[in-house]
């Protein structure tokens, strides 16, 4: 047996949006991945879509970021403010950085951290000024960053990237 998927229309694309926005709300990001990819297909400049689908993937960053991250930036990418490209590299960076400190690796997480920090600041350079949102996850960044016994420790300790070649 085969199996095709069934198109949107134009007239449910907002709907599944907001449904792909509710699935994610209640913690279930393939849900919400899988809706957004059936918006896009339909109407890839959707940027609500690409912002929801990015969201969905970096929800998924505690088990899957090996696969994830560059999609997630990716999806990111497509949104047309700079602003936004900007901040959601920095939400991207933040999320990472948390899978890789819930998987041991400090060095990792502090790496990803600092990029994020970078993303949130230039953010706020080019965003509307009253937008407190890359202001509330640079602190947050910069607290797990001072405050984590593991990022902590693993700062006091000089760090030679490992690289592992093959044959």
């Amino acid at each position: 047996m085969s199996y095709e998927l069934k198109p949107l229309t134009s007239k449910n694309l907002s709907a599944a949006v907001e449904l792909a926005k509710h699935y994610r709300d209640l913690n279930a990001p393939e849900e919400a991945e899988s809706i957004c990819r059936d918006v896009i297909a339909v109407a890839p400049d959707n940027e609500d879509a690409w912002r929801t689908l990015g969201l969905a993937l970096t929800d998924q960053f505690p088990s899957k970021w090996m696969t994830l991250f560059d999609e997630a930036r990716g999806a990111f990418n497509r949104l047309s403010s700079d602003y936004e490209r900007l901040y959601y590299a920095g939400i991207t960076w933040e999320r990472y950085a948390k899978a890789q400190l819930e998987s041991g690796r400090s060095h990792n997480a502090i790496h990803a951290f600092e990029e994020a920090l970078k993303s949130f600041e230039e953010a706020e350079k080019v965003g509307p000024k009253d937008l407190a949102n890359p202001i509330v996850h640079y602190n947050r960044c910069v607290r797990a960053l001072t405050t984590h016994p593991e990022l902590v420790r693993a700062s006091l300790v000089p760090h030679e990237p490992e690289y592992e070649f093959g044959d």
